[in-house]
């Protein structure tokens, strides 16, 4: 991830990081998406595990967990579909995003033996305040695994406890509430964001909101990376009757694959 970060610098350019759920609508899917986000341009990848009580998403990565979980999606199913898509030839640095309560149930010793195994770069934990992070945070350092901070508008009084120690890069909530498109964002984000930035050598993305190229290109100007989650997952959504359809499924890749290429401005 860091290597992405550097080369993506060295070019002038930001990486962008789109977001899904692992299993919607089906693991095996959710391969093939894998693949196209990549060829599209994506340069780094979130992989959602469902949550039945996601906290921090609003309705559409609800509505993508819960198609997910009649799958059984578990934290083993999005590491093995990791694996499914490095033996299809994808380099892209994964990052698991979960909350803390699937980690517990899983055993932390195992958790970050599998993540090592499985050739994850990082981790986002929504749900682990700095306040009780600093186990998760050591182990990451001992493991190599990045736990990435999320940082929202408001943080500006703990804005340096919780970079102290961060690892990979530093995720910017460009909004308050839960995720989802917005067609506005936090009035002084870029002051927010330029604070952040001012605090940590780290790299700097951004998300939660951004839905277009435009906005993708609007952050692009300040931010190291952009992250794009619910209109993903809404776009792979919108395309379930073609992607769960054997005959029309390549159709139905290709359209998330232009929808992708348009945020990055390749198409």
């Amino acid at each position: 991830m860091d290597v992405t970060f550097a080369a993506l610098k060295e070019k002038g350019e930001t990486a962008l990081i789109p977001f899904l759920t692992v299993g919607d609508p089906d693991p095996q899917t959710t391969v093939d998406v894998i693949i196209e986000l990549e060829a599209a341009g994506a340069n780094i990848l979130e992989l959602g595990v469902p949550y039945s009580d996601p906290l921090a998403d609003g309705p559409v990565i609800q509505r993508a967990s819960q198609r997910a979980l009649t799958h059984r999606v578990t934290i083993d199913t999005c590491l093995h579909v990791a694996k499914q898509a490095r033996e299809r030839g994808s380099q892209l640095p994964f990052v698991l995003f979960t909350y803390y309560n699937p980690i517990l149930q899983y055993g932390l010793d195992r958790f970050f033996e599998a993540l090592q195994h499985h050739d994850i770069s990082g981790m986002i934990i929504p749900d682990l305040p700095i306040e009780e992070s600093e186990e998760m945070r050591a182990r990451s350092r001992e493991a190599g695994v990045s736990l990435v901070p999320l940082v929202a508008p408001t943080s500006h009084e703990r804005i340096a406890s919780i970079l102290n120690g961060a690892q990979g890069f530093v995720y910017c909530v460009s909004s308050l509430g839960v995720t989802g498109e917005r067609t506005s964002f936090h009035s002084n984000v870029e002051q927010f964001i330029k604070s952040v930035q001012a605090s940590t050598d780290l790299p700097v993305a951004v998300g939660f909101g951004i839905s277009s190229h435009e906005q993708v290109k609007q952050f692009s100007a300040f931010c190291d990376g952009v992250v794009v989650g619910s209109a993903i997952v809404r776009q792979i959504e919108s395309q379930i009757p073609l992607l769960t359809d054997p005959a029309r499924k390549a159709d139905g890749l290709q359209q998330i694959h232009q929808f992708v290429a348009e945020l990055k401005g390749t198409h």
